[in-house]
């Protein structure tokens, strides 16, 4: 029994494994639940058992990797800001082309909406704990613009900017987020 629950453990892990690399390299809707089984050297009916849709499933991975990247965003230090950029923009360094890709999506998808908004409030319970110093001496709108000002200098889209747009080095954005924030 324990060899088959281990088989059955290790058979879903792979399942997700590779439907997040799928989702992570297309767009939601170019990703079929027969080429994450053929990857997966399985049957669609076995992921279909696991996962029960490819919308449940896409959560799933998600939901796994999120709770991954948010372990490795909460190793920074409270109130070292250096750190916090520095953990964020590695963040974006891996997954902001993904995070990208999900937000273009997110108008016309609804589990891809539902995804977005669970990342949106995962970031701002992020900011919240991360810059908790910076945040706490605070109170009412004064409060709530600081934390949306951190929301908005740590986000993906200001990391695009920097990095894509204006061609920064990482080195160089690390440096602008910092000054920008310390300066808040």
């Amino acid at each position: 029994m324990a060899a088959r629950a281990e088989a059955a453990r290790a058979t879903g892990a792979r399942i997700l494994i590779v439907a997040l690399e799928l989702f992570t390299g297309k767009p939601y809707d170019e990703v079929s639940l027969e080429e994450i089984a053929a990857r997966a050297q399985v049957t669609k009916r076995t992921v279909l058992r696991r996962f029960g849709s490819k919308e449940s499933l896409f959560l799933a991975a998600n939901e796994r990797s999120g709770h991954e990247e948010m372990r490795r965003r909460n190793q920074a230090p409270v109130g070292n800001v250096v750190a916090a950029v520095s953990v964020v923009i590695d963040s974006y360094e891996r997954w902001g082309t993904n995070r990208l890709r999900v937000l273009a999506q997110e108008d016309r998808i609804p589990v891809v909406a539902h995804d977005v908004a669970i990342g949106r409030e995962l970031h701002w319970s992020w900011v919240r704990r991360t810059f908790a110093p910076l945040i706490a001496p605070l109170k009412g709108a004064s409060r709530k613009r600081r934390i949306a000002a951190l929301v908005a200098l740590t986000d993906v889209y200001m990391w695009k900017l920097l990095r894509r747009d204006l061609g920064l080095s990482r080195a160089d954005t690390e440096r602008v987020l910092v000054e920008l924030i310390d300066r808040l």
